[in-house]
């Protein structure tokens, strides 16, 4: 939760200071042709947020189910999967764009959760070994689609993009209103599939000893196949690594600049490899600093909503001290509001303003975990 409001706050507030890249080196920080180290790994250590979050929704989906029937299951998921589409429209779109007309929607990580939360919900309803089988060769399989020879009968129109084709694809409306689909469902349908799967291990007759020995030997293996797929150049990723003209350092981002949208099996091996060794290691910890950190798990919708509100309303402050003024609040080509060209800091600017950002967040979300455990409301369970 934390690293995720880095992403968002250098959304807003990175300005390019690259020669030769400008704009577009702040649109793309993984450009290796006009990147630096720094933005870079600024960027990419945010990979591992998205896979994350959906691959532990499917597990929270598993251990749900341990108290409710398929039925109660099914229909939940299914509700609130449409909530976490109607919050991505209609919340957190306006959160992103601060316009109150809607000219852009857009389609990103709350709606992937919400729509493969509607389709596990029809799924559940399936044998375990079924829905593994079907999430494992979504995941594994999916970047069969990538070659010509597969895709050029399927590739074109919203439904395509939606489903998996889609690179930020832009679809009008009508002459004033347009969505924006960032990510395609597909893939991540399947990482919430196997992420139910991995609930499992975290019954309570699980020995705790034997998980960790799991987690250590899947995580080990997922990170040794993306150095493997890295390594052939073959299947896995669309976008094979190549020797940079920049130097080695170059070569070796090159190395680990895998695709995101739609995400490729390296890309989901290289994020949710290492977060199972993670867990294997950070399962036994219990002190000051974990304490700190599992307050924000605890409230990760209410999170995700409020913090997007806080980095840009701080937008608006930052706007107009840099001297700008109303007339500037429009962008054209933006759907962010209060980003015109020359806005923003340095990278340094960027990390103050995260600091910022995630430490105001605190007292917001341990005030609200604190109301969540204490009242048995049934709304907040869509929260």
């Amino acid at each position: 939760m934390v690293i995720m409001a880095l992403d968002h706050v250098r959304d807003f507030f990175f300005k390019a200071n690259v020669s030769g890249g400008g704009a577009s080196v702040a649109m793309d920080p993984t450009n290796l042709a006009t990147t630096t180290p720094m933005l870079f790994f600024t960027r990419w250590i945010t990979h591992f947020c998205a896979p994350t979050f959906v691959f532990l929704a499917g597990t929270s989906v598993f251990l749900m189910g341990q108290r409710k029937t398929k039925s109660e299951l099914s229909a939940f998921l299914i509700k609130r999967g449409f909530w976490l589409v109607f919050v991505e429209l209609v919340i957190i779109t306006f959160g992103w764009t601060y316009n109150p007309f809607f000219n852009v929607f857009i389609l990103q990580v709350i709606w992937a959760i919400g729509i493969s939360m509607i389709f596990l919900g029809l799924l559940v309803q399936l044998p375990f070994w079924l829905i593994f089988s079907l999430g494992f060769i979504i995941v594994f399989g999916h970047n069969l689609l990538d070659y010509p020879e597969i895709n050029k009968s399927l590739k074109g129109g919203w439904l395509a993009d939606l489903l998996y084709f889609s690179n930020f694809s832009i679809y009008y409306l009508d002459k004033n209103h347009l969505f924006i689909i960032v990510y395609a469902f597909l893939p991540w349908l399947g990482v919430m599939m196997l992420g139910y799967c991995f609930g499992k291990l975290y019954v309570k007759t699980v020995n705790p000893l034997w998980r960790r020995k799991m987690l250590l030997g899947m995580g080990t293996g997922l990170t040794i196949l993306f150095i493997i797929i890295r390594v052939l150049k073959g299947y896995g990723d669309p976008f094979p690594m190549s020797q940079q003209s920049r130097g080695s350092i170059f070569t070796f981002l090159s190395f680990l600049n895998v695709n995101k949208y739609p995400p490729s099996l390296a890309f989901l091996s290289m994020t949710i490899g290492p977060g199972m060794i993670a867990l294997a290691f950070l399962e036994k910890i219990q002190n000051s600093i974990t304490r700190f950190f599992i307050i924000y798990g605890r409230v990760p919708m209410f999170y995700y909503i409020v913090h997007f509100y806080i980095i840009h309303t701080i937008a608006i402050i930052v706007f107009f001290v840099q001297g700008f003024s109303t007339n500037e609040i429009i962008t054209p080509n933006n759907p962010f509001r209060f980003k015109p060209p020359g806005f923003g800091f340095g990278l340094l600017g960027v990390y103050a303003i995260w600091l910022f950002v995630f430490l105001v967040l605190y007292p917001l979300c341990k005030k609200y975990d604190r109301y969540k455990s204490t009242h048995q409301k049934w709304w907040l369970s869509y929260l």
